[in-house]
């Protein structure tokens, strides 16, 4: 096996490809980052210094885990392929700074994950698990200080979306609520090998001092947000009602004209209506 290849060397990818034997899966989303401006963007945007410590989603052959290690206090690495694993493994074997999980990271205990405030995620996202995984971590005790990611282009557009715009929604809502959006650069597929037949984007999101709306009972929230938006062409009168009797002294209470309709309403507004439909104690997310 070379040793230390060139990542952002599209032919030294592909030999490297050929010679584990490896044909990426365009269903797990392996799609390897091979532009080296890219690369620094990613981590510029993402201000690593010598204390961070960092999660990696999907590491892949490794071309922005050996420049994590250089930057960060440790880095902990999940990857769900066992032969990448097995690569990455033989690769970084003499860091003692990297932690390598060889599992789906859907399946992984997140709360363990991110034990503590002030951790960051910094990785190029398998585009199937990006928008799912963003929302579980809405919602663990100690979500990443900071994410900076590459997604599918479609999941950034949605991440970064207005209300009233046909992007807006349940994703939008519950990332905004504790993050700050930004998407930083829109990225092309010739970046990657092999290329995606989709666009990509690098978003920013950094969490607030306190949820948009303040605490909610995060389960029933979403709940809300999935009646709410799979009743979209309704206005909030009518939807509500699927919900109980009498939507609207709910809707007064949190100041929600009866006309309007889901995709209307700002993120910092859920959490307030659904105060206001189940009053009582609520558990912080």
């Amino acid at each position: 096996m070379a040793e230390h290849p060139n990542l952002t060397h599209p032919s030294e990818v592909r030999a490297l490809l050929a010679r584990l034997d490896f044909h990426p899966s365009r269903v797990l989303g392996q799609n390897f980052l091979i532009d080296r401006n890219v690369l620094e963007i990613l981590l510029a945007a993402a201000e690593l210094d010598a204390a961070d410590a960092v999660v990696e989603v999907g590491p892949g052959l490794g071309v922005l885990t050996g420049e994590l290690l250089t930057r960060a206090a440790s880095v902990t690495a999940i990857e769900k392929d066992r032969r990448l694993a097995a690569y990455l493994r033989e690769r970084f074997a003499a860091n003692p700074k990297l932690n390598l999980i060889e599992a789906d990271v859907l399946d992984c205990d997140l709360p363990a994950l991110f034990s503590r405030p002030g951790m960051k995620l910094v990785a190029n996202l398998p585009y199937a698990i990006a928008a799912r995984l963003l929302v579980e971590l809405t919602a663990v005790a100690n979500p990443p200080a900071q994410v900076v990611a590459t997604v599918q282009r479609e999941v950034a557009d949605r991440l970064a979306a207005k209300p009233s715009t046909a992007d807006y929604g349940l994703l939008t809502i519950l990332v905004q609520r504790r993050y700050a959006v930004a998407v930083v650069k829109h990225v092309s597929s010739t970046c990657f090998w092999p290329p995606p037949e989709v666009q990509s984007s690098i978003v920013k999101l950094v969490l607030r001092p306190a949820p948009l709306g303040g605490a909610a009972d995060e389960p029933a929230l979403r709940d809300l947000l999935r009646h709410a938006f799979s009743r979209r062409r309704k206005t909030m009168a009518r939807s509500l009602r699927d919900w109980l009797a009498d939507p609207l002294p709910a809707l007064a209470v949190a100041g929600i004209a009866p006309t309007a309709r889901a995709e209307e309403l700002p993120p910092e507004t859920w959490p307030v209506l659904l105060r206001a439909l189940r009053p009582g104690p609520i558990s912080c997310g």
